[in-house]
């Protein structure tokens, strides 16, 4: 019979001392969210819930909120179109592809987003002067590319392509074999880049201080823009509003599909 080994003091010791460290500003930004002063302190004077009701009374708080979130689905659902096709030939013909293109697909993670911003604004915004929505869009969809690409290539990784063979050499037209054998075997993994490329695009805010303009803003930079005239707890509530989006997206996930997906 095997004995368990109790884990060493100081292991816990430290290991408690992470959780502190990752949720001290948490807990601090929760507490200041509550305060009933008209500015941010810690601990909370007071409770009251009129910050997080100010949210929804200010409206470029509301406009912003719905750009965002258009924003964040508009633009991960672009870079699923093109890095779903750009993983399965990564994985579907690695012999027969140039090794560095796998690299290319990570660029906009190696290069700094300060960098990425400004040449997107340079090229396309000023250059080709596209309207900035579509500026954003595009922005967003190159910052999140390389999420998609290495998760939906990792569930790919362990797919055996001779299934897919099989149905195409049974006359399976190779369109439809793809769309009915190999993308429901992904599933798990698409899904994963989906909710991965939607957290990073909401809390963006490196290339959408770039990209935004007169009338079209997203929640962080408009988040930015009041704490340079109020300094209130609205700050602290927006970004508890963020971090239970975050949350509640997770938790879904969990309850529908379960976290083991992330895995596989």
């Amino acid at each position: 019979m095997m004995m368990r080994t109790r884990p060493h003091p100081a292991l816990t010791a430290f290991a408690a001392l992470v959780f502190f460290f990752l949720m001290a500003p948490l807990v601090i930004i929760i507490g200041a969210s509550l305060s009933d002063t008209s500015f941010l302190t810690f601990p909370p004077q007071g409770l009251t819930l009129h910050w997080y009701e100010n949210i929804f009374e200010v409206s470029a708080f509301k406009r912003t909120m719905v750009t965002s979130a258009t924003l964040a689905l508009v633009g991960t659902s672009l870079s699923l179109l093109v890095g779903i096709p750009a993983a399965y030939a990564l994985n579907r013909y690695r012999v027969q592809l140039p090794s560095f293109l796998s690299t290319v697909f990570v660029l906009p993670i190696l290069v700094p987003e300060l960098v990425l911003g400004f040449s997107i604004m340079k090229s396309v915004t000023t250059g080709l002067d596209f309207p900035i929505f579509a500026s954003l869009v595009i922005g967003h969809a190159l910052l999140v590319l390389p999420y998609c690409v290495r998760v939906v290539s990792a569930s790919l990784s362990s797919f055996d392509f001779s299934i897919e063979e099989a149905a195409v050499s049974l006359g399976c037209p190779r369109w439809r074999a793809f769309f009915t054998i190999v993308l429901p075997n992904v599933r798990a993994g698409v899904i994963a880049a989906f909710i991965l490329a939607l957290i990073t695009s909401i809390n963006d805010v490196s290339i959408s201080l770039f990209l935004t303009g007169p009338g079209i803003s997203t929640l962080p930079i408009q988040l930015l823009a009041h704490m340079e005239q109020f300094f209130d707890p609205t700050i602290a509530s927006v970004s508890v509003l963020l971090m239970l989006v975050t949350v509640g997206v997770m938790a879904v996930v969990e309850l529908t599909l379960g976290l083991t997906f992330l895995t596989k």
